[in-house]
């Protein structure tokens, strides 16, 4: 059963899949932890699945050598997956094991189905392995009440959600829309088309269910659905265009496009001036704001096939945004890149920007496009016939979104951020074209602001930075002596007067303007000087009480022990702290009650030791 599951995930890994709670994703993960718990059955305690996987490759490399290609990645994935089923496990065991002395206990022979749903539901622990679990030991699950808590779940998530529509949003008068209206979209070749208004509805939004109406006036908000458009709507990860509609002297203006039902396109915004009536004409216009994001959406694609390069064919989207501000690209890839690698994606995509690559797009049906080896998002749904966009020799993706015409068109190309949003999945906010000039501009400002704090030159910046914390870490540690030096004379000879208990020199004292590292200096100082001792000391500094217990050895030996006296004596003055044995310390907010807690420290140090 190991052997046989191994080989399935190690092929579905390779093939993109990433183990999840939904569809693919879930059937994957379901074959990684069923092998694992077998692997525990037969004894194996420590991660073994992804060293497993290696005689899969080996073994199937030379019919499919993307398995080799991608070995690391596979392993990452197992591994990752196995060690987080092993927290999970180990939970779930130690419940179940609970749950299994009770009905030993009262004589039953079925699990409630109440308890499966809760380790189900609370824990994480899939239902299947608590089936698998039970069944080795002779018990079953009253699997008709686990459904039935599956179902009382649903229903209470379904209640508490509004009416909804077909696409799961909430029903609206769009939905009335007769199905014989559609959109005919032209934007890929014109930012500027004239067509019918067919349909006009008031405003609608979460608290606005909305209606159909013949006309709209000025100041009113609705949504224009014309027979033919040049905008965009909201898809694919690519926002919506924003822009004007004319109706001779009227005028409207759209704020967002929205793809409706039934392949409409929605104009969603306000009118500016006189009265939109359906039957008219219009003339439609799209904003420049289009050419911005077409830059960005380009630019998506360099990147994705960059990553490719640096990182490893194993990058996958995972997502995508772009707007005419900036973009964002969401991939497969298991640990934060490192800033060469960085540096190396953006030369190479700027690069094929300065390469001023065509950017040809071509319609084709599906199986021909796969055979031109045309990147598609694994588990997208594609019809019969699909848009190849192709840069040069570069990059080539199915995708229906705008591209400039030429890859000189996007100019420069700037990432901004990388991080991680989900385990194994990773993230890159990036810029582009004016983008990236406002981007510059910013940093430039802020190295201007920077020199004139530094009273210099952004040139030399650097330089001036780098004297000004030698000269800070000089002074800091004059600053840290002269402390030290004063906690010495405020000590005067205290040390003197420490008291013997049980062969233990004792000393419990308060001191002047001493932060904690002078008090750990000096507590280190007083144990050289006393031999076996027991040292307490307690100093106000910046309106704050700090505290420090010492110990040594011979001292603990004898029953001392610096962190519960200092657990102790810090509740006094409103604070808390602990350590070990031979060392401890502690913060305050009470000053005026420091006496009462030297007084506390020398009661507590005659029980530890007498």
């Amino acid at each position: 059963m190991i052997t046989d599951h191994i080989r399935s995930a190690t092929f579905m890994i390779s093939d993109g899949i990433t183990p999840s709670n939904a569809e693919r994703g879930y059937v994957l993960r379901r074959l990684i932890r069923r092998a694992a718990r077998h692997g525990r059955r037969l004894g194996i305690k420590d991660a073994f699945l992804a060293d497993l996987s290696r005689t899969v490759i080996e073994t199937s490399k030379e019919g499919y050598p993307e398995l080799e290609e991608k070995e690391t990645f596979i392993h990452e994935v197992l591994a990752r997956e196995e060690a987080t089923f092993g927290r999970t496990i180990d939970q779930g065991l130690s419940i179940l094991a609970g749950l299994e002395n009770e009905m030993k206990e009262s004589g039953a022979s079925v699990l409630a189905g109440d308890k499966a749903f809760e380790l189900y539901d609370t824990y994480g622990f899939p239902m299947d392995l608590t089936k698998d679990i039970l069944e080795e030991k002779g018990y079953g699950i009253d699997e008709e009440a686990f459904a039935k808590c599956m179902q009382e779940q649903k229903e209470r998530a379904r209640a508490a959600r509004k009416t909804q529509n077909y696409m799961g949003a909430a029903a609206t008068v769009y939905d009335e829309i007769d199905n014989a209206v559609t959109s005919v979209f032209t934007g890929y070749d014109h930012l500027e088309d004239d067509g019918k208004i067919l349909v006009l509805t008031t405003k609608v939004d979460e608290e606005n269910y909305g209606e159909i109406v013949d006309a709209l006036a000025e100041g009113d908000e609705g949504t224009v659905i014309t027979d033919v458009t040049p905008f965009y709507a909201t898809m694919g990860g690519q926002v919506g265009d924003k822009g004007m509609i004319f109706s001779g002297d009227n005028a409207f203006e759209v704020r967002e496009t929205i793809q409706l039902r039934g392949g409409r396109v929605g104009h969603v915004g306000i009118v500016t001036n006189g009265v939109i009536r359906t039957g008219e004409t219009a003339h439609l216009a799209v904003g420049q704001r289009r050419n911005d994001t077409a830059k960005n959406h380009s630019a998506t694609h360099l990147l994705q096939k960059a990553l490719k390069i640096v990182l490893g064919d194993h990058v996958e989207q995972k997502g995508s945004y772009v707007d005419p501000e900036r973009l964002r690209f969401d991939f497969v890839h298991f640990k934060p890149m490192s800033a060469e690698e960085i540096a190396e994606v953006e030369k190479i995509v700027n690069d094929e920007i300065h390469a001023a690559l065509a950017v040809k797009t071509d319609i084709m049906g599906i199986e021909e496009a796969r055979k031109t080896g045309a990147m598609a998002l694994f588990g997208e749904k594609y019809g019969d016939e699909v848009r190849v966009v192709s840069m040069g020799d570069f990059s080539i993706e199915l995708c229906g979104g705008t591209h400039v015409k030429n890859t000189a068109d996007i100019g420069m190309f700037k990432i901004v951020s990388e991080s991680g949003i989900a385990a194994g999945v990773r993230r890159i906010e990036a810029l582009s074209g004016r983008g990236v000039l406002d981007y510059y501009a910013g940093v430039e400002k802020n190295l201007n602001e920077v020199a004139a704090v530094l009273k210099t030159n952004p040139a030399e910046c650097a330089d001036r930075a780098a004297h000004l914390l030698a000269e800070i870490r000089s002074l800091h540690s004059e600053i840290e002596s002269l402390k030290t030096k004063m906690a010495q004379n405020s000590l005067g000879s205290a040390g003197d007067s420490a008291r013997e208990i049980n062969g233990v020199k004792v000393l419990c004292t308060a001191l002047e303007g001493a932060d904690m590292n002078g008090l750990r200096t000096l507590s280190d100082e007083l144990r050289a000087k006393l031999g076996e001792s027991l040292i307490v000391l307690a100093s106000s500094a910046e309106g704050k009480v700090n505290l420090v217990a010492a110990a040594t050895d011979g001292a603990v030996k004898k029953g001392a022990h610096a962190g519960n006296l200092i657990k102790a004596i810090a509740q006094i003055v409103g604070g808390g702290g602990g350590g070990r044995p031979n060392m401890a310390q502690a913060g305050g907010k009470d000053a005026s009650k420091i006496g009462e807690a030297i007084a506390k420290a020398n009661e507590i140090a005659e029980k530890m030791l007498g």
